[in-house]
């Protein structure tokens, strides 16, 4: 008599891997911080935007540069926070436009639910294979897990269930660092730019006190170069914070759909499973 031999268990679906992309801070901002002190020292604080051509005296009317220049030493420092929110907002922008994949989320939303009700799970595999990113590996690597569970014998529909759900919610632990990786920096400078400027102000209001109090007559000049450095350094501040929230709060949200488009679709695959097997 043959001795029939056991049925080999399912492999494990394979879970995208953890991704990594994205600029490191470390690197990153002392490069930022060097272009900033050189564009203030070279570009700003060059001679031409001078009266007498020389950076001691008043800035030329007009002459933005010169002005931003007299904002003093906190200037550096608030352009180095423009320039990091600047720059990881731009990357927020790349990384997260591929996290959408090739085609409209929408659109691969009904595609696949379409599929999976009329059970084409490969179709709806290779579906995610041509809309690839965040939301295409999710899925995908739960539909390869969905086919292993079909013909798994050992377990029950419950623990099926329960399988199926585990893997959508590790797949998606995976991808979503990688969306959400350096919005903490964004969101630090949207309230560290203000308190920088808010610095930069009292510096620049004990600077044209001092000056007012050394004389003991009105010293006009010195009194309009502190009230400048001050304001110059609050506009920057405010501005900086500014861009700084909108950017952080336009990224949460679209991190939020890609989410809610991951629920969506991982429980049309729970509720697809319980019903056709």
């Amino acid at each position: 008599m043959k001795t029939q031999s056991p049925t080999p268990a399912p492999a494990k679906a394979a879970a995208p891997k953890k991704k990594s992309s994205g600029l490191n801070p470390v690197f990153v901002i002392p490069i930022l911080f060097a272009i900033a002190l050189s564009t203030y020292m070279f570009v700003f604080g060059d001679a031409s935007h001078f009266q007498g051509g020389n950076n001691e005296n008043l800035p030329i009317d007009g002459d933005y540069f010169g002005i931003i220049y007299k904002g003093g030493s906190i200037v550096p420092i608030l352009f180095t926070c423009f320039l990091i929110v600047l720059v990881f907002s731009i990357e927020r922008f790349i990384t997260i436009g591929r996290a959408n994949g090739s085609g409209s989320i929408d659109e691969f939303v009904r595609k696949v639910k379409g599929q999976l009700d009329r059970n084409e799970v490969e179709a709806a595999i290779k579906e995610c294979d041509r809309q690839k990113g965040s939301v295409g590996n999710v899925v995908k690597t739960a539909l390869v897990k969905y086919q292993q569970l079909r013909t798994d014998t050992e377990l029950t529909k419950e623990q099926k269930l329960i399988a199926l759900q585990k893997e959508v919610e590790e797949a998606t632990t995976l991808e979503l660092p990688m969306l959400e990786k350096n919005l903490t920096i964004i969101a630090t400078l949207a309230s560290v730019s203000t308190l920088v400027a808010l610095l930069g102000t009292v510096l620049g209001m004990i600077r044209a006190f001092s000056e007012l109090g050394s004389t003991g007559q009105p010293d006009t000049a010195a009194l309009s170069t502190g009230i400048s450095e001050a304001l110059v350094n609050t506009a920057l501040g405010i501005g900086t914070a500014a861009i700084a929230t909108i950017m952080y709060s336009y990224f949460t949200s679209r991190i939020d759909e890609l989410t809610y488009n991951i629920d969506e679709i991982g429980l049309s695959i729970q509720q697809n499973f319980a019903a056709h097997n």
